[in-house]
């Protein structure tokens, strides 16, 4: 199983961004997707999850801001950040618990991070 995240870059204060990431294999459905982030010399921070019934579970330093969503037909995940503030700059990491075939439990996958940076 693979995950690629997409759709880091540069933007301004206030600005918004879409990071998508996408699980590729064979025979997988992913049970909970997560997005991480990740500042210099600092521990990686869980910032949203959903479920696969759709329950969503933000940090307090993104409610409000950042939407948390999925495709299951696609096997992917999105996020949505609105109001970016120079804060929010940071590595940006996709995880996801998925199922393999009959595996009863869903071992844990990450991505490769993209990079936001937010900066006037």
């Amino acid at each position: 199983v693979q995950l690629q995240a997409s759709g880091g870059g540069l933007v301004q204060p206030g600005g918004s961004l879409r990071l998508s990431c996408k699980a590729s294999g064979s025979d997988i459905a992913v049970n909970t997707w997560a997005w991480y982030r990740q500042e210099p010399g600092r521990m990686r921070e869980l910032i949203a999850e959903i479920t696969r019934p759709g329950r969503t579970n933000y940090a307090d330093s993104v409610k409000g801001r950042f939407t948390i969503s999925r495709d299951d037909g696609m096997n992917a995940e999105y996020l949505q950040m609105n109001n970016l503030k120079p804060e929010d700059t940071a590595v940006y990491y996709c995880q996801a618990d998925v199922f393999i075939g009959r595996d009863s439990y869903p071992p844990t996958f990450w991505g490769r991070g993209t990079q936001v940076t937010v900066s006037s």
